[in-house]
């Protein structure tokens, strides 16, 4: 999916002033003057074709409480509004932004986020239950998201419609994970920070959150349960996609690989190879394979064997992942989910990265291959969130299993949290059991070595 972001920079007043005379020639005089994006040009000039209103918002005929009701259970992307809140709606509040997420004719189904920002925006009808397809209001994030198929940002009076002159908002289009049919959008709108350089990569990031999500409550379902009837019948015209197989590692030692309609649980030797495997996509030898997987000197021969029994388990996927030999690799992508949160961590969407980091990689495992990067996820996870993550981030990272006596974590929580803060209590009181514990276990080791 190919985005677009390129907002305006330079001087913020000139180019506001400069935008609206642009937005005022292009209405009254049909002329599109030059520094307008040719995406927001395309956009106003369908606008135009459809007679829209630029000077208010068209009435039409609002949703009872029921049909609205009615809307919203029957729609898939229901089942995955946790995550949405996880990942977005609780760092939107605090930055005092509100997320939307719509059907994928448009119509806004949930906002939530600071709920000042809420009212203000229902002066432009920016409210649950509204059409906001590119057809009814014109250029806006989540109408022209829908309408391109893509990820873009509105900036103020790049919209269509006057009343939303004032705003600016992100949105990108989400996809059923199978057909790649689109189910709808998620938007974030308030003031300029809506359309940051960072706001772009954590709407697409927490979409990819979504999406894998809706992905796994399929494979879990049972066949004959209103939801998975529900999904079945979102997928039914549809254009497939081609979507790469994946296996779960974290916080668990039995992998379970997921592939199309189908998931297949397997053993911890077996998630171990296919783990291996899916990390070096460029192969590797029998003898580098076993020694990643064992200090043995019979690891070579364990191997083979083992290889034969993982290539049957492969072969009860939808579609069968084939391994070649000489040097053992993967004919097709698997993609763990260790690696999603790698992926997530590159793009600066941390707070996606950390609701995706379910435990470290195989936590039971003590095969070396598997030790080293259950150390390199858990060392990058760390480091990014020491350097850049906000102080709300940085304590739920400090309350997870392996931050818990993690002390340069807490120290930084402290440090950021403002003085009169009621949540230092809580990390100065967590500080000082650390450090009687660590006390503790020091005076333990002396009385022992006396």
């Amino acid at each position: 999916m190919k985005s677009s972001s390129s907002v305006p920079t330079g001087d913020a007043r000139e180019s506001i002033v400069a935008l609206e005379r642009a937005h005022e020639s292009a209405i009254t005089d049909r002329v599109f003057q030059s520094g307008v994006r040719q995406l927001v040009q395309d956009s106003w000039q369908r606008s135009l074709s459809l007679r829209l209103d630029p000077s208010s918002v068209a009435p039409e005929r609002a949703l009872t409480d029921g049909e609205l009701r009615d809307l919203r259970n029957q729609h898939p992307l229901a089942a995955v509004l946790p995550v949405v809140h996880n990942l977005l709606i609780r760092h939107a509040t605090d930055a005092e932004l509100i997320v939307a997420i719509g059907d994928e004719s448009g119509r806004l189904l949930w906002i939530d986020g600071d709920r000042v920002l809420r009212r203000r925006v229902e002066e432009m009808l920016f409210v649950e239950g509204a059409d906001w397809s590119e057809s009814r209001v014109g250029t806006s994030a989540p109408g022209t998201a829908l309408a391109l198929d893509r990820g873009i940002q509105i900036w103020r009076a790049e919209h269509f419609n006057t009343l939303a002159h004032p705003w600016s908002c992100t949105a990108v289009p989400i996809h059923d994970p199978d057909t790649g049919k689109i189910l709808g959008v998620i938007d974030i709108t308030g003031g300029d920070q809506a359309v940051a350089p960072q706001t772009l990569p954590l709407v697409e990031a927490a979409v990819a959150a979504m999406e894998a999500e809706l992905r796994i409550q399929r494979l879990d379902r049972p066949a004959d349960s209103p939801l998975a009837q529900r999904s079945r019948a979102s997928m039914s015209v549809s254009v497939p996609r081609l979507v790469p197989a994946g296996l779960s590692v974290l916080g668990t030692d039995h992998g379970q690989l997921h592939c199309a309609s189908s998931t297949v649980d397997a053993s911890p030797r077996h998630t171990e190879i296919l783990t291996l495997l899916a990390w070096h996509r460029e192969g590797l030898s029998a003898d580098r394979l076993a020694s990643f997987l064992s200090d043995q000197d019979t690891a070579v021969e364990t191997l083979r064997a083992e290889m034969v029994r993982v290539r049957k388990v492969l072969a009860l996927l939808d579609s069968p992942i084939m391994i070649t030999s000489r040097p053992y690799r993967l004919e097709s992508k698997l993609e763990l989910d260790a690696q999603r949160v790698l992926a997530f961590l590159e793009r600066g969407a941390h707070r996606v990265a950390l609701g995706a980091y379910r435990g470290a990689v195989l936590p039971g495992s003590s095969a070396p291959g598997i030790v080293e990067i259950r150390q390199e996820v858990s060392s990058r996870l760390r480091e990014a969130l020491l350097a850049d993550a906000s102080v709300d981030l940085l304590l739920s990272y400090a309350r997870t299993e392996e931050a818990t006596w993690d002390t340069e974590v807490w120290r930084a929580c402290q440090e950021l949290l403002p003085a009169r803060s009621p949540k230092r209590a809580m990390v100065v009181a967590h500080l000082a059991r650390i450090e009687d514990e660590i006390g503790g276990h020091c005076n333990i080791l002396q009385r022992s070595r006396s």
